[in-house]
């Protein structure tokens, strides 16, 4: 049974160090969690939204929720503001990340939106997110998510996050610089709820 355990939780760590890189003002997701971000001054692009999604692991599927609200402060989204709340079930133990933005990069054409932050709070229980030094509050994370239009046949997508290092990207500003998007949506997950990508 340890073995196993042991197993599920490389493989995790792996599958959402790939899921993160190839990876409003108020929103409320579906589980109750609810941002609100200060933001005034100069306001260009935005992502918002929240919402429930199933992360494929193995054979079966871990079940996510996140909240984001982010806006851009400079049109190229090298500096943003906002903030961000993913939680993902693994195997009974949440891992557990609040973040704020800091940069937000924006293809509205598209609906893509590549989130990167800073860690506030790390409530995780399982490991290696709970104790590790790389998941400790100020670290670096991010994540991106699509906005596929309005209408009861579209979902939007998030990934799970990423953190330093993941892919070989070393901080969030090159990861809203790379504005990675795998082809098919690779490793962004259908949300119930909504994501909104705004010019």
């Amino acid at each position: 049974m340890i073995d196993l355990r042991v197993r599920m939780v490389c493989l995790m760590a792996c599958a959402i160090a790939v899921a993160g890189c190839s990876e409003t003002p108020t929103s409320r997701a579906a589980d109750g969690l609810e941002l609100t971000a200060a933001l005034d001054g100069a306001n260009y692009g935005k992502a918002n939204g929240g919402g429930q999604y199933a992360l494929a692991f193995g054979d079966g599927f871990l079940p996510g929720r996140f909240s984001l609200s982010g806006i851009q402060t400079t049109p190229d989204g090298s500096t943003a503001k906002g903030r961000f709340h993913h939680v993902l079930d693994f195997l009974g133990e949440n891992i557990d990340f609040k973040g704020e933005v800091t940069c937000l990069t924006i293809d509205a054409q598209n609906g893509r939106a590549w989130i990167g932050g800073v860690i506030t709070d790390n409530n995780s229980q399982a490991e290696p997110w709970a104790s590790g030094e790389l998941y400790e509050p100020g670290r670096d994370i991010w994540f991106r998510v699509l906005d596929s239009g309005e209408g009861n046949q579209t979902h939007g997508r998030t990934t799970f996050v990423g953190f330093e290092g993941g892919a070989g990207i070393p901080t969030s500003a090159e990861y809203c610089e790379l504005a990675i998007w795998p082809d098919d949506n690779a490793r962004t997950w259908a949300v119930e709820g909504n994501v909104q990508v705004l010019p």
